[in-house]
C-alpha cells in the first residue's frame, strides 16, 4: 500500500540477470520467505541477544518484491532504484521518536541489487555510507576484470554482481576508510594482487576466511567494531556464500573452505552495535539447494539476527531495555564454569579416594 507506514522494511528483489556464472537467486525471496515460516511473534525470542525483534517498538513491514524486468539489466537498476527511494522516503511510525528513514533489508536476488540499495540511502541519509560485506569475493573489481570483445567500457554489463561495489565506490556512495569485507577466499584476476591494489583504493579492510582460525570470531567483531565505530550509517550485506557450500550449497559462485553457520551468527551478534541503515542476503539460489533447504534456513536466520540487532539498537536508545542480553550471557557462563568445576572437584574426589 502507497500509504502504509514502516520502521523496518522487508523487500524482495528477484532479480539475477547480472550474475557471471549460475543464476537463480531471483528465487531467492519466495525461499527465505518460505524458510522463516516459523519466525513469529510468540515465538520470536533472539536467546543469543535476550530480545525478542517481534514485540518490541519497531514495525516491521513485509513489502513484497520489486517488479523488476529480466530482460533490461539498465532499466532492472532504475527499477530497483526507484522502489527503494520511495520506500526509504516514507515517514516512520516512531517519528515522534526519530527523524532517521525506515531502515532497508533485502531479500535477494544477486549481489548487484547493492548498488541501487546504496544510492538510496546515499540520497536518503546525505552521506557515504560504510559498507560491510559478508562474502566470499571481492566484488570491487573493475569491470574490466570482466573483459568483453563486444562492447566497450562503459556498457551495460558493467554493472554485475562483482563490480557493483566499483560502481558505487566510483559514484562516492561508499565511506572510504571504514568499509569492511569478511570472509574472503576467492581467487584473484592476472598473476598477482592487483584485485587488491583495486580494493585498497575504495578503501575496504579486507578479513580473510582463513583468519577466523587465527582470531577466532571474538577477533573478526573486534576488527569490524574498531573499523566501523557505532556511530557512522552501515550497509550489512550478506553473500550467502560466506559460509562454506557444504553448509550452503543453494548459491551461484560457491568458493570451498567458508565460514560456517554458527560462526557467521556468532559475528553478526557481536557486532549489533553498528549502526545499520540498511542491509540484504543475497545469492541465495534455490535450485542448488538440497532437501532440507539448508541455504534458505540460513539465509532466513540471517535476516531475523540483523532485524534482531535493528530492533536492539532502537529499543536501548529508546531506553526500553538495558544491558539484559549482556548479563544474562555472563550468568550463563558462570553457571557452565560452575558445573565444570564442580566435575573437575568431583573427578578430584574420587582420584584421592582411589588412592587411599
Amino acid at each position: 500500500m502507497p500509504d502504509e507506514l514502516f520502521d523496518i522494511a522487508l523487500i524482495g528483489a528477484p532479480f539475477d540477470t547480472a550474475v557471471s556464472y549460475r543464476p537463480g537467486a531471483r528465487f531467492g525471496p519466495r525461499s527465505i520467505r518460505a524458510a522463516s515460516a516459523r519466525q513469529t511473534s510468540f515465538r520470536g525470542f533472539n536467546q543469543r541477544a535476550a530480545f525478542n525483534p517481534y514485540s518490541s517498538w519497531a514495525r516491521i513491514l513485509d513489502c513484497g518484491d520489486i517488479p523488476i524486468t529480466p530482460f533490461d539489466n539498465a532499466l532492472a537498476l532504475r527499477q530497483m532504484t526507484e522502489a527503494y527511494l520511495e520506500l526509504g522516503s516514507r515517514s516512520v511510525p516512531s517519528s515522534s521518536v526519530t527523524t532517521c528513514p525506515p531502515v532497508l533489508l533485502t531479500l535477494g536476488g544477486d549481489h548487484s541489487i547493492a548498488l541501487p540499495t546504496l544510492r538510496a540511502l546515499n540520497t536518503l541519509h546525505h552521506t557515504p555510507i560504510s559498507v560491510l560485506h559478508f562474502d566470499a569475493h571481492l566484488d570491487t573489481w573493475h569491470p574490466n576484470k570482466y573483459p568483453s570483445h563486444w562492447s566497450p567500457s562503459p556498457a551495460q554489463s558493467d554493472f554485475n554482481h562483482g563490480s557493483m561495489f566499483w560502481l558505487a565506490s566510483l559514484e562516492g556512495l561508499i565511506h572510504n576508510g571504514t568499509s569492511t569485507h569478511a570472509g574472503l577466499r576467492s581467487r584473484l584476476s592476472g598473476t598477482d594482487f592487483g584485485d587488491y591494489d583495486d580494493d585498497d583504493q575504495q578503501g575496504f579492510l579486507r578479513i580473510e576466511a582463513d583468519d577466523i582460525d587465527d582470531l577466532g570470531t571474538q577477533g573478526i567483531v573486534d576488527l569490524i567494531m574498531r573499523r566501523m565505530g557505532t556511530e557512522r550509517p552501515v550497509y550489512l550485506s550478506v553473500d550467502i556464500d560466506v559460509l562454506d557450500p557444504g553448509l550452503a550449497p543453494g548459491t551461484g559462485t560457491p568458493e570451498p573452505g567458508g565460514w560456517t553457520t554458527r560462526e557467521l551468527i556468532r559475528i553478526l551478534r557481536g557486532i549489533e552495535r553498528l549502526n545499520i541503515v540498511g542491509g540484504d542476503i543475497v545469492e541465495v539460489s534455490p535450485s542448488y539447494d538440497g532437501m532440507g533447504e539448508a541455504t534458505a534456513l540460513a539465509g532466513a536466520q540471517v535476516i531475523f539476527e540483523i532485524l534482531t540487532s535493528v530492533v536492539l539498537r532502537g529499543a536501548r536508545e529508546r531506553g526500553l531495555v538495558g544491558e539484559e542480553g549482556a548479563a544474562w550471557r555472563i550468568k550463563e557462563k558462570e553457571r557452565l564454569r560452575a558445573v565444570l568445576k564442580g566435575e573437575k572437584d568431583e573427578k578430584v574426589d574420587r582420584d584421592t579416594k582411589d588412592e587411599l
